[in-house]
């Protein structure tokens, strides 16, 4: 039995800043952007070759247990590339302010920028060559 991470719920205090945000400055596409049910409106965006999408929307959490996560609150969340290099160019050239690129070590996996959303959730950008040539789950 395969199971698939398809969709991050993030709580953000803006859903159409935050929509703008992932959009233009990311990349990011917009797949559902509607109330789906009465009085709970969803925005999901994927990243550019991933499975996986972000949710936002400002009544999500009342539908489900447990705490409501604040805006901001989510801090680790990581895209992966094949080349940080030209990530760089594409997302400064939509706008997207980056921090400078730090290699942790010499090996391939080590090297990141980070980011955060007009909230403040923070993202990190990880470079690994090898996905270039194979996916990840294939390599470790």
């Amino acid at each position: 039995m395969d199971y698939t991470l398809e969709v991050i719920p993030l709580p953000v205090s803006d859903i159409d800043r935050a929509k703008e945000f992932y959009e233009t400055k990311c990349g990011f596409h917009v797949d559902i952007d509607q109330e789906v049910v009465p009085g709970m409106r969803l925005v999901q965006l994927t990243p550019p070759g991933s499975g996986c999408s972000l949710m936002l929307g400002d009544t999500v959490w009342e539908s489900t247990p447990g705490p409501t996560p604040e805006p901001g609150s989510y801090q680790g969340l990581q895209l992966c590339v094949s080349d940080l290099k030209q990530a760089r160019e594409e997302l400064t050239a939509r706008g997207l302010e980056l921090s400078e690129t730090v290699s942790y070590a010499d090996a391939d996996g080590a090297s990141f920028m980070y980011f955060t959303d007009p909230d403040g959730n923070g993202w990190s950008i990880q470079e690994y060559k090898v996905r270039a040539t194979r996916p990840l789950r294939e390599v470790i």
